[in-house]
């Protein structure tokens, strides 16, 4: 039998999807399951977007340009400048989901076995991103105990080698919703252009960020546009998951003419999709004022309830909607799927994901959960009190 890649088979499972078949099963079985496993907004997606795509008069639905439509991109670049963001529409390739944006960004700048430095627990697909490009990640880890703070400067030039080439963060942070202030901008800043790094900033979060904090982005710190890649997406900010449109970012001329290379290769991102992204921009204030509000109280109600659970610790985020719980178990992944298999309160279980997999230190996180705060404050309230019963009889 012809065998498969080495790649393939490095390939990691998606820690917030693995779990779905066991979740199948307890749907066919008569349980409801509450789905704190995934960022799936449940926010609705503004109606100027959906409107622009019924509107759209097409004959023939057509490649757009590599780059994304030449309109869309400039529409872009005012959004950055609304901002406080300086950039142009040349610096802007539209991307089929963040994701792509980001398998651009290694593709653009690193080679098979360089490597990249991120702190951890970190998105988990940054580690299936990192096998496909051959890239290795090199984690600093950031401990719960501190909130998830930026380890120490020190410790990212512990870790710096000839084959590093960037640091990667998510700000605000998936899973921990961590928002780095702009003095740990500027740190990181200062340690990639004495080692003559990139700065990768995945901030797909941007607008969500609370306790009267401000996002800081990468691309407002002076003297680092050769230093400065962002990779940003529709998805979460308009809850238009499904659109998977978004963007590479970068002032760096040779970055955006290396990965419209790789753009050109794909052919285009979706033209509907880009019409909707485009519409979505014209969004007023008022609606992420309501979504923020909204995601505060989720928030604070979680926290909340979780604290009232004997031996749980949780951390406070100041951004995007997820947060690390430890739980005292010694395997959550186990925990996870005996919540779907083998427990429910009237017929009634949660869906979590095992936080191990946002690590790509071995053996670190096990007994953590990444929990979405995506739910109404009522089904958050009923999803605790699921796991705080079940983590009253549940045996490792």
């Amino acid at each position: 039998m012809p065998k498969i890649s080495i790649k393939g088979q490095s390939m990691p499972q998606s820690p917030i999807r693995k779990l779905v078949p066991f979740a199948e099963e307890a749907v066919k079985n008569g349980k409801s399951i509450y789905y704190l496993n995934i960022g799936q907004p449940d926010i609705k997606t503004p109606k100027i977007a959906m409107q622009a795509v019924k509107d759209a008069d097409i004959d023939v639905l057509s490649y757009s340009r590599s780059e994304g439509s030449e309109q869309y991109r400039k529409k872009i670049a005012n959004y950055y400048q609304n901002n406080d963001i300086h950039v142009n529409h040349d610096d802007i390739i539209v991307t089929t989901g963040g994701s792509e944006a980001l398998l651009f960004a290694f593709g653009s700048i690193m080679d098979v076995d360089d490597e990249v430095i991120i702190p951890e627990p970190f998105y988990a697909n940054y580690n299936g991103f990192s096998t496909a490009s051959g890239v290795k990640v090199v984690p600093v880890i950031s401990k719960i105990e501190d909130n998830f703070a930026l380890p120490p400067i020190e410790e990212f030039e512990k870790l710096i080698t000839p084959k590093t080439k960037a640091i990667l963060i998510c700000n605000p942070g998936n899973p921990t919703g961590y928002l780095y202030s702009k003095e740990e901008i500027k740190k990181l800043a200062a340690i990639v252009k004495k080692h003559d790094l990139f700065l990768i900033a995945d901030e797909v979060y941007r607008e969500f960020a609370y306790d009267g904090a401000t996002h800081y982005s990468i691309l407002q710190e002076e003297g680092l546009d050769d230093n400065a890649i962002v990779v940003d997406s529709v998805s979460k900010r308009y809850s238009m998951c499904g659109a998977r449109i978004g963007c590479l970012v970068s002032k760096n001329k040779d970055v955006i003419a290396t990965a419209l290379k790789f753009a050109q290769a794909r052919l285009s991102p979706p033209t509907l999709a880009q019409i909707a992204s485009e519409a979505a921009l014209d969004t007023p204030q008022s609606y992420f004022d309501d979504v923020i509000e909204e995601y505060v109280e989720r928030r604070n109600v979680l926290i909340e309830e979780l604290n009232k659970i004997e031996g749980v610790q949780v951390a406070n985020p100041k951004g995007a909607f997820y947060c690390i719980a430890q739980l005292p178990i010694k395997n959550s992944d186990a925990f996870a799927q005996w919540l779907l298999e083998d427990f429910d309160v009237d017929g009634e279980t949660v869906m979590v994901a095992p936080a191990a997999g946002f690590y790509s230190t071995p053996g670190v996180g096990l007994n953590q959960i990444r929990i979405a705060y995506v739910l109404n404050t009522d089904s958050l309230k009923k999803a605790v009190n699921i796991i705080k019963q079940a983590l009253k009889v549940y045996k490792d």
